[in-house]
């Protein structure tokens, strides 16, 4: 018997208007954001739901294990209960997600210090497990009357981001745990988990493995994949090394080669995995981004910057990007494309739906960038439709966030907020 924590409910109070800025802030926010605009609800609904949360129509949320209520008013001042249910995870999805969580003690240590970080969505997903809805996950209920999502639920699925800023462990609880349940079963499972003796495997004489032959019993799997890449061998042979080879650059290669061999070969065992994707690859350039992005010593990270003919800084840029979005956000930063047809006429819609008319940044557009007048802030389109948001910073334009489909959400995060360095 699955076993939820039924009495486990929080209540958030009202989030106020947000006219003119962004839903979210947090990695958290603005992957729930993501998550819900991949969903392919309904673009009215959609825009509809957007506008009630951002002049702050959303009442009091309610959120328990596979559940988030509230009362939602419309612009005509009537009010409508809005529910939206989320499919709770099974024990044996919880055993899972509590596992991998041990596996990894850097996501122990930082759930246990009541942090959720970023990665344990990619590693609870490699597990089958989904935290973030994906696509029909959201069930609507709504007393108007809508048979599908309604801008009443829509606005719903909003407002969650902003509370997923205040505290992710919201995602888990609806999911159908409340933090202290997951804390508690992590200090007790992982306690349990410490006392375990794993036994060795007597092993065989191998001449007498040889003088027996066909009478063996078959050969075992192939191990799984280690949690872990190995560690290259050491280049340390006590002897002076070439004149042309540089013994620090060789090993820092050695190790991201293992790295990048390791993710690739997990990437190839995933089910559903489409191999030709690793095959491709990255390119010289964009591999240079990768291996600086692991924090080279600074004599390698100036060959990889000369390597790649980049300067320092716009290497540091480059390393910025790819953080934020891998090989799409690096191509963003470097390419510059012209958005015409189909790809201009939904970009045009997208700018005028994201804002009410009276908030409406003025923007200048240049090709695939589109800067705001008279503000250090600008939005690029990639060719999948997505907003990316940068910032002027000593003459240069720099990433300033993750994607989002919706412009002014993208565009938000490129406003340092009041705890940001400038």
């Amino acid at each position: 018997m699955t076993r939820y924590d039924e009495d486990a409910q929080r209540t958030f109070a009202p989030l106020p208007p947000t006219h003119g800025r962004g839903f979210a802030r947090s990695w958290w926010g603005r992957a729930w954001l993501k998550a819900l605009e991949d969903a392919a609800m309904d673009a009215a609904q959609v825009k509809t739901g957007r506008r009630l949360a951002r002049a702050g129509a959303v009442g009091a949320v309610s959120v328990r294990p596979g559940r988030i209520t509230a009362v939602v008013r419309d612009r005509d001042g009537t009010t409508h209960r809005a529910d939206v249910l989320l499919e709770r995870l099974s024990d044996a999805q919880w055993d899972r997600f509590l596992d991998l969580a041990i596996e990894r003690s850097g996501h122990v240590a930082a759930l246990l210090d009541h942090d959720m970080p970023p990665h344990l969505v990619e590693d609870a997903a490699s597990a089958g497990i989904d935290l973030l809805p994906g696509l029909g996950d959201l069930e609507p209920e709504c007393d108007c009357g809508a048979w599908d999502h309604c801008g009443h639920t829509a606005a719903l699925c909003y407002q969650v981001a902003g509370l997923l800023d205040q505290d992710p462990f919201v995602l888990l609880l609806m999911r159908g745990r409340a933090e202290s349940a997951v804390l508690d079963a992590l200090q007790s499972h992982g306690g349990a988990r410490g006392e375990e003796v794993v036994p060795h495997p007597d092993g065989v004489d191998a001449a007498e493995a040889y003088a027996v032959g066909d009478l063996l019993p078959p050969l075992p799997a192939p191990p799984g994949l280690r949690e872990e890449p190995g560690t290259p061998l050491s280049l340390d042979t006590g002897t002076a090394p070439p004149p042309d080879v540089d013994p620090e650059a060789l090993g820092f290669l050695a190790h991201r080669a293992a790295a990048e061999a390791h993710r690739l070969l997990a990437e190839a065992l995933r089910e559903g995995h489409d191999r030709q994707a690793v095959a491709a690859g990255p390119d010289a350039s964009q591999d240079a981004v990768r291996l600086a992005a692991a924090d080279p010593e600074p004599d390698v990270l100036r060959r990889l910057a000369e390597g790649s003919g980049r300067t320092p800084e716009s290497l540091a840029a480059a390393v910025r990007a790819w953080r934020l979005g891998g090989p799409a956000a690096l191509s963003v930063l470097e390419e510059e494309w012209t958005v015409e047809g189909d790809a201009l006429a939904r970009a045009r819609a997208a700018l005028e739906s994201a804002w009410d008319e009276d908030e409406r940044p003025s923007l200048r557009a240049r090709a695939n960038h589109w800067t705001v007048v008279g503000a250090p802030h600008q939005l690029r389109l990639d060719r999948d439709g997505r907003w990316w948001p940068y910032r002027e910073e000593h003459g240069s334009w720099v990433p300033a966030g993750g994607a989002a489909q919706d412009p002014a959400t993208a565009l938000a995060s490129a406003v340092p907020s009041a705890g940001d360095e400038p």
